[in-house]
């Protein structure tokens, strides 16, 4: 999220770590823009979400690209943003990926959302459709937070079955403790904070218990989902979701790098990487 200290937190990161940048809904795509620019100039691999339903048209899409790309930009996160109804011509998620291709910057890597757990306000169906339709444009899908490797896996067989070919990278909550989910929620705003709650309120409540929310077991879980080949049942990868808690969440997936290696059989390669 692009607030005020986001610099200072990932400044404990290592050089050349993936951190991508989510769209404001309050601050609009000039915040993200401007933060990218400053992660790339400090040697991040810097990941901007762009949020369809906020780009006014073409003309303001290219000058977004263009910004980006002159910053060394190689990777977008195309989204359709929160907003009931377009700001400008992008209706969706979909119609910014064609345009993003028409302007011809070239990006290596384009990523798109998924769903394990559906959407509160689209049906199965016509997010199938949509992922089906964005894997002409996209390189790679991370799903929406699921704190259950079974669905996970499940969501990832379906999308093989309907004909879906991205690889899936996993997103899962990094260490976050109560206070620190509220927090957040605060300086995102009250709305935002309630929005969120209503659409995932399986999160919620794990991480509002008296314990919070125990990280390891999710991603050791993903970790053991058979994954031989490009388009296996199993995630290409972990995308953390770190509520801006950089540091803790870089901690946390090294730690998690040393479980999994210490508990993998020494003739079983491990397939996964993490992302901050």
């Amino acid at each position: 999220m692009p607030t005020p200290d986001a610099l200072d937190r990932v400044a404990e990161l290592p050089a050349g770590s993936t951190v991508t940048v989510t769209a404001s809904p309050r601050r609009g795509s000039e915040a993200t823009v401007e933060l990218v620019e400053q992660l790339a100039a400090r040697g991040f691999a810097a990941v901007p979400h762009l949020a369809a339903r906020r780009i006014s048209d073409e003309s303001e899409l290219n000058a977004i690209l263009a910004r980006l790309h002159a910053a060394g930009v190689r990777d977008l996160f195309v989204v359709g943003g929160d907003s009931p109804a377009p700001s400008g011509d992008f209706a969706d998620g979909a119609a910014l990926l064609k345009a993003i291709d028409a302007a011809g910057f070239g990006f290596e890597r384009i990523g798109v959302p998924s769903y394990p757990e559906g959407h509160p306000h689209v049906d199965d169906d016509a997010l199938w459709d949509a992922l089906l339709v964005k894997q002409g444009y996209a390189t790679y899908t991370v799903t929406q937070m699921c704190l259950d490797a079974t669905v996970v896996g499940q969501f990832i067989s379906a999308a093989r079955r309907r004909g879906v070919t991205l690889p899936v990278i996993a997103g899962v909550p990094g260490p976050v403790p109560p206070a620190t989910l509220l927090r957040m929620g605060l300086r995102i705003g009250v709305g935002d904070s309630l929005k969120f709650a209503r659409g995932h309120r399986k999160l919620a409540r794990a991480f509002l218990r008296p314990s919070g929310y125990r990280p390891d077991a999710l991603p050791l879980a993903l970790a053991a989902i058979p994954s031989p080949g490009p388009i296996a049942p199993g995630p290409a990868g972990l995308h953390i979701y770190t509520f801006n808690e950089t540091a803790a969440a870089a901690q946390w997936v090294d730690h998690l790098r040393r479980t999994v290696v210490q508990s993998a059989p020494q003739s079983a390669p491990h397939r996964r990487e993490g992302r901050t």
